[in-house]
C-alpha cells in the first residue's frame, strides 16, 4: 500500500473489511477523508470491480458507512466500494459554516470558478480524477470495471460524472438524485455561489441537460424515487425532467422507479441497495 494514505479505522464486516482512509489532495488542497470497503475477495483475487458511492447533503463519509447496509451486497458481488467525503474540510471560508445546502458538507461534486471557493472546492475533479487513482494505487482493483451511485446532491453527481466521461462508469444508480440543479432552489443556490451568476456555465453540471447532449457508449441508469419523499414535492429533485431527457436520447436506458410510501432518507435507500447492487453488478462483475 501507497504511504500517501492513511488508515484511520478497520471493522471486519461480512467476511471483510470496512475501512477509512485519510490522504493529502492535490485538487482539494486539504487532508481528505473516504470510505473503503474491501470484501473477502480482495485478500486472494486481483482486478476487483470499483463502486464509488458519492453522499448527499450534511454528510461525510461516515452516513454511507453506518446507515445503508451495503457492505452485504458488495460482499457477495465481491466489490471494492468507496465513498469519499461530500467537501473539502479544514477551511473557514465567510459563510462556509452558515447553512446545510452551501459550502461544508455541500461541495455538489462541481469545480467552483468563483472566489473564495475555487481554489479549494473542486469535488468534480476530485471524484473524477484524483480519488481513481488513489484506489488504483493502493488496491486490488480494475478501474475499468467501475459503477457510480449516489443519493440526493450525491445522485447528481453520480449522473453528471458518468454522463460528463462516457465509458468511464459502465452503469449509474442513483436514489432521489437532483436532476435538474440549474431549476431548483438547492441547486440554484449552489451554482450562483459556486459558478457565478452566468447561467450559461451551469448546464455543464446538469445532468438534464447533459443527457441531452450524451454521445458516448449506451449507459445504463437505475434512479429509485420514493413518492412521499418531500423533496420531491417541493421541486428540489426534478427526477421527470431528467427522464424526458433521457428518453429522447438513445444512447441512455433509465429505468426510473417511483416507489409508494418511501421518503428520502436512508431507510429508503437501505430498502433497495440490494436491488442496485444486484443491478450495477450485471455491468462490473
Amino acid at each position: 500500500m501507497s504511504k500517501s494514505i492513511k488508515l484511520i479505522s478497520q471493522s471486519k464486516c461480512y467476511g471483510g473489511m470496512q475501512c477509512v482512509y485519510e490522504h493529502e489532495s492535490s485538487i482539494l488542497k486539504c487532508t481528505v477523508k473516504f470510505g473503503c470497503y474491501l470484501p473477502p475477495q480482495h485478500e486472494k483475487k486481483k482486478n476487483l470491480p470499483i463502486v464509488y458511492f458519492l453522499s448527499g447533503l450534511t454528510c461525510t463519509e461516515q452516513n454511507f458507512i453506518m446507515k445503508s447496509g451495503f457492505q452485504k451486497y458488495a460482499a457477495k458481488h465481491g466489490c471494492v466500494v468507496v465513498n469519499p467525503d461530500t467537501s473539502p474540510r479544514g477551511f473557514d471560508f465567510p459563510g462556509e459554516h452558515d447553512s446545510y445546502d452551501f459550502g461544508s458538507g455541500a461541495g455538489f461534486y462541481v469545480n467552483a470558478t468563483e472566489d473564495p471557493w475555487k481554489t479549494n472546492y473542486r469535488m468534480y475533479s476530485y471524484v473524477t480524477g484524483e480519488l481513481p487513482t488513489v484506489v488504483q494505487n493502493n488496491f486490488n482493483v480494475n478501474v475499468g470495471k467501475s459503477a457510480i451511485t449516489g443519493h440526493s446532491m450525491g445522485g447528481h453527481g453520480a449522473l453528471i460524472s458518468a454522463l460528463k466521461n462516457p465509458g468511464k462508469y459502465k452503469c449509474v444508480s442513483v436514489f432521489a438524485p437532483i436532476s435538474n440543479p440549474c431549476e431548483c432552489p438547492w441547486g440554484v443556490k449552489a451554482f450562483s455561489g459556486y459558478l457565478g451568476e452566468n447561467k450559461s456555465g451551469w448546464k455543464q453540471y446538469d445532468a438534464t441537460f447533459l443527457a441531452k447532449e450524451y454521445d458516448g457508449p449506451k449507459l445504463e441508469i437505475l434512479l429509485d424515487q420514493g413518492e412521499d419523499d418531500p423533496y420531491l414535492t417541493d421541486k428540489q429533485l426534478l427526477p421527470e425532467n431528467l427522464a424526458n431527457s433521457c428518453s429522447a436520447n438513445k444512447l441512455i436506458n433509465l429505468n426510473f422507479r417511483l416507489q409508494p410510501g418511501y421518503d428520502h432518507g436512508y431507510y429508503f435507500i437501505m430498502s433497495f441497495m440490494e436491488d442496485h447492487f444486484n443491478f450495477m453488478a450485471k455491468h462490473i462483475c
